[in-house]
């Protein structure tokens, strides 16, 4: 099988810093997690509260400890350190190797679509945000790993897009006609972005959110060589726009 994972992301019109923060980790044991955190509001200040929990998980990820358990740290951590003022939405994506699954791990109201073939099911259990309540705990999905098996996950900045106007069904219809237009999974690349450009797009150009897209496929190898391929694009702001 072949790992095909892919993110975009904007942040919020007219601020300088988006709130959301994303990382990918190789698992010590085999695998790969991308963390997604939303900050608690947007700019500067949600970009320390994302920056905060995504450091957290993506160590304890890196120590070997299991995707709940890092979740539940992270969220001990928020909780204790902001006295239980500040959320965060968490949402956290693996291939694991050691227990040969997909793992979904999720702190947020924001559902997630799982992607089987062509059928699209909507993890949408109730799962709170971290850093609110002392007893919060996150919400796992766990499938064996088998190929034309996808999860997308997103902000809420994402389905409130246009307000409100990008909707469950909205999303899926839209990654039906992109299944079509491709025979079949699209790549995760032109998922992220066409479901970032269609967000983008119905909030006029100027996002009234963070936006971010995260998604992780996995797909028949095909022969395939042992290549590992990672392509990032960054825009550098200005120098004095860094400050």
């Amino acid at each position: 099988m072949l790992v095909d994972a892919a993110a975009a992301k904007i942040g919020k019109y007219a601020s300088r810093e988006s709130g959301d923060t994303l990382e990918m980790i190789e698992r010590p044991h085999g695998g790969l997690s991308f963390v997604l955190v939303d900050g608690q509001r947007s700019g500067r200040s949600a970009k320390a509260i994302s920056n905060l929990v995504a450091r957290k998980v993506v160590a304890l990820l890196a120590e070997g400890a299991r995707d709940g358990v890092a979740a539940r740290a992270a969220h001990d951590y928020l909780y204790t350190s902001r006295k239980g003022k500040v959320r965060a939405d968490l949402q956290i994506i693996s291939i694991d190797f050691e227990s040969d699954t997909l793992v979904l791990t999720r702190n947020t109201e924001t559902p997630a679509l799982l992607v089987q073939e062509e059928t699209f099911t909507w993890l949408d259990e109730a799962s709170t945000p971290i850093g609110l309540y002392r007893k919060t705990r996150p919400s796992i999905t766990e499938l064996p790993l088998r190929p034309n098996l996808a999860v997308i996950c997103f902000t809420d900045g994402v389905l409130e897009a246009g307000g409100k106007q990008f909707s469950t069904d909205a999303i899926a219809n839209e990654l039906r006609g992109l299944f079509t237009a491709h025979n079949g999974w699209p790549g995760a690349e032109r998922v992220a972005n066409h479901l970032l450009d269609r967000a983008l797009a119905l909030d006029g150009g100027f996002p009234k959110d963070d936006l971010s897209v995260m998604t992780m496929a996995l797909l028949p190898r095909n022969g395939a060589p042992d290549i590992r391929r990672l392509k990032v694009q960054f825009p550098v702001p200005p120098p004095g726009a860094r400050k």
